[in-house]
């Protein structure tokens, strides 16, 4: 049976590479390399302000290892899950293989190069340069890739004949009896009395299991499990996970096996919208970015696995978009478990490079669908390089190959050109359209298909969203999904002044609503989630791009509430008021219009002791929305008038349930730690890691946006400190990760700033 092993710890590091580090001695080079674990960052950067060259060189990762000797005679892989951006590997000295990409995993066979006997050496020369000849590079791209072995690796033994890969095909969903098909590529089957089983198992039980026999050298067997009976659909609200268990028997002995996690569902995109199981389901949702502060891409399981949950539970979505690449296992695991949908595609942006490039980029979509084919959140493949110029005959071969490998799902192509020519299943499109900040809106549907390629006003009246047929050039409706809107458009620092905080949140509302309101448009997945660090050629001029309803730390801004407040409030009651509640920040004074953020049915707002009024959601600029802002339009008191305390009273069904008070002379009064997990795990897998979020806030426990003191962070015991240790406080938040250092125990983690005479304390433990 096959045997896995993680090696993910006790790596040495060296930020350069020479051809006298392959032929060094291991306690030199441990002597004058780091030790370090995976993932890894080639070069740990500040928040903002550096250099975008300062990740881009050629590294080297060493690592000793004994092999098992139970293991002996078995073939050896090594596996590795992502390496930014050109890895070669050696072991012992010979070169055994190498992979361009950096977004999808390889595997190595190393047999031939292990010694059974003594410790083996493994090398890896990693190269993060932008090289042209590897998507997303040649051109220029908004967004930093940053470098090293950023993702997990493991040994791998299995027997010469084993199981290469499986897909699982599941069929007859809508009717009471459900088939699935489960298609296994084999390796090295060269004689007779092999029989392929596959079990569908819900936790330990057998549902269902059958046994086939394998023809003597045939390289793919196929076996179906019919008449299934009590199948739970995978849905978002229930996302149902079954495992299957494919062992591969030589004479009845197994001697190889595979466990897929799948769900029974049917994902289609129609020219009438999106179907969830036969059912129309409006697509809500943002683009992810897979980049933290300070360590890029290097985040473990534990950090990947919130982002999913923050989309999910604190966003509200039912979709993301993972711009503009394959992202991490454990993100799409975690997107499987908790029922959000998932648009994956390629690497690239805009640039198409040459015939190698190109097939490079046909490589990347035949490694991302064999990856991520069987997890029921992925309802799309992204087969176009993101926003690039048509290009017929390099499309027609991205959209064959995701279609040979995957006939269960459909493509789409994701550009910003109208009449683009349309070779996917689904017409997939970033609409800038939207630029309204200050004049009147109006929803409008548009009658006249004519050819405009940056509509921006139409008979004087904005647009929040282009009619998808003005968009196709077509002459009837198409299956057709919005993938960017908003972002470099309007963008917002959570620092900003409030009327430019609100205006971005007001855009993204605007176009939710113009989504909502046509049946032909599936949805609409905005730019984006958080705020990302970026090329000097875009965002702010310090690295980043503030084009995140949240920012990089994933902290929300007002946008993040037009989400948030679109959940049923049978699950979660939502009440945003989108206001600093002072009368002086806004460029003409006082905070009318307050737009509320709300899926409650009513509003009751206080000035002081006073009842201001009674409002509701505003159906007249938000009829499609499911759950449209409150907007109050009146005060009372002109400036110079004494500005006082506000409460906003959220009623749902009748009752008050939600109250939100805000100061009008606040104070930092209470400073408190919270961390998004109290325990981590220390197992010798790999590092483990959570955030820690510092608040300052007020007497009614209100973020202060402008509070900017630095705090001293302080991490002792079983864990260490992620980026600087002195920071200064971003609207009275300090936010930060902490990691395990391969101790058990407990971390303590104190900050110390100048209002407070005490460190503030907060322990995790380390199991």
């Amino acid at each position: 049976m096959r045997k896995v092993f993680p090696i993910n710890d006790n790596w040495y590091y060296k930020p350069e590479f020479s051809s006298k580090d392959l032929l060094c001695e291991a306690e030199e080079c441990k002597a004058s390399f780091e030790k370090i674990e995976l993932p890894h960052t080639n070069k740990e950067l500040p928040y903002n302000y550096f250099s975008d060259k300062d990740f881009r060189f050629v590294s080297c990762y060493k690592k000793w290892l004994c092999l098992p000797k139970e293991c002996k005679g078995q073939l050896v892989f090594l596996d590795f899950e992502g390496v930014m951006n050109y890895a070669q590997v050696y072991v012992n000295g010979t070169l055994a293989g190498s992979h361009k990409g950096g977004y999808t995993g390889f595997s190595l066979n190393i047999s031939d190069e292990v010694h059974w006997d003594k410790e083996n050496e493994i090398a890896v020369i990693v190269d993060s340069t932008e090289r042209p000849d590897t998507p997303p590079f040649g051109g220029q791209i908004d967004y930093l890739t940053f470098g090293g072995i950023y993702r997990e690796v493991q040994l791998r033994f299995a027997d010469p004949a084993h199981i290469e890969s499986v897909f699982v095909k599941t069929e007859d969903i809508l009717s009471d009896k459900k088939r699935m098909c489960a298609e296994v590529s084999l390796q090295n089957i060269n004689d007779a009395g092999y029989t392929l089983e596959v079990c569908l198992m819900d936790g330990a039980e057998v549902l269902a299991q059958k046994q086939a026999a394998i023809d003597e050298n045939a390289n793919l067997a196929a076996v179906e499990l019919s008449e299934l009976e009590c199948i739970a659909l995978w849905t978002l609200e229930d996302p149902k996970l079954y495992d299957v268990v494919c062992t591969l028997k030589k004479n009845g002995e197994a001697n190889d096996e595979v466990r897929e996690r799948v769900g029974f569902r049917q994902a289609r995109f129609e020219s009438s919208g999106f179907f969830l199981n036969g059912q129309k389901i409006k697509l809500r949702g943002l683009n992810r970015h897979q980049s933290f502060p300070y360590v890029g891409y290097a985040m473990p399981r534990r950090v990947q696995e919130k982002d999913a949950d923050i989309l999910k539970y604190d966003l509200g979505l039912n979709v993301v978009r993972t711009s503009h690449y394959p992202q991490s296992r454990h993100f799409l695991n975690r997107c499987d478990e908790i029922g959000l949908l998932v648009f994956e595609e390629i690497p690239g942006w805009q640039h198409i490079g040459d015939e190698e490039w190109k097939e490079q980029a046909v490589q990347d979509v035949r490694e991302m669908i064999l990856r991520d084919r069987n997890h029921p959140a992925v309802i799309l493949w992204g087969v176009r390089i993101n926003e690039s110029q048509d290009d017929h005959d390099f499309y027609v071969k991205t959209n064959e190959t995701a279609r040979m490998l995957d006939p269960t799902r459909q493509t789409g192509g994701v550009r910003y050109l109208t009449n683009s020519d349309f070779l996917e299943d689904v017409y997939t499109m970033n609409d800038f359209v939207h630029d309204n900040g200050y004049g009147k809106y109006l929803q409008k549907v548009i009658k006249d298909y004519k050819t405009y390629d940056n509509i921006q006003e139409i008979d004087g009246e904005t647009t929040a969203l282009r009619d998808p047929r003005m968009v196709t050039g077509l002459d009837r409706d198409v299956p057709y999904l919005v993938t960017e809107y908003c972002g470099h458009m309007y963008p917002s620092k959570r620092f900003d002044q409030e009327e430019r905080s609100v205006e971005m949140a007001l855009r993204h509302a605007r176009i939710q609503n113009a989504s909502y309101g046509d049946e032909h448009i599936s949805g609409a997945i905005g730019w984006c989630a958080f705020d990302y660090n970026t090329h000097a050629d875009f965002g702010s001029g310090d690295k980043i791009c503030y084009h995140g309803v949240m920012d990089a730390y994933r902290i929300p801004k007002f946008a993040a509430y037009v989400y948030a407040s679109q959940v049923n409030p049978e699950e979660k009651i939502v009440l945003e008021p989108a206001t600093y509640w002072t009368r002086g920040d806004r460029s003409t004074g006082g905070v009318i219009p307050l737009t509320i953020f709300t899926n409650c049915d009513e509003v009751h707002v206080y000035c002081g002791e006073s009842l201001l009024g009674v409002y509701y959601p505003n159906r007249e600029l938000y009829p499609s929305l499911p759950h449209p802002p409150v907007v109050v339009d009146r005060m009372e008191g002109g400036w110079g008038s004494k500005w006082t305390d506000a409460e906003f009273v959220g009623y749902w069904k009748g009752e008050p349930v939600v109250r939100r008070t805000y100061q009008a002379d606040p104070v930092p009064t209470f400073f408190e730690i919270h961390t998004d997990s109290k325990t981590l795990v220390s197992d010798g897998d790999t590092w483990d890691a959570t955030r820690v979020v510092f608040s300052v806030t007020d007497q009614s426990h209100q973020e202060m946006p402008f509070f900017q003191e630095p705090a001293v962070i302080q991490v002792s015991g079983a864990g260490q400190l992620i980026g600087p240790s002195l920071v200064s406080s971003v609207c009275g938040k300090v936010v930060f990760w902490v990691k395990t250092i391969g101790q058990k125990g407990t971390m303590q983690i104190e900050i110390i700033t100048p209002r407070l005479k005490a460190p503030v304390c907060q322990t995790i433990e380390v199991k």
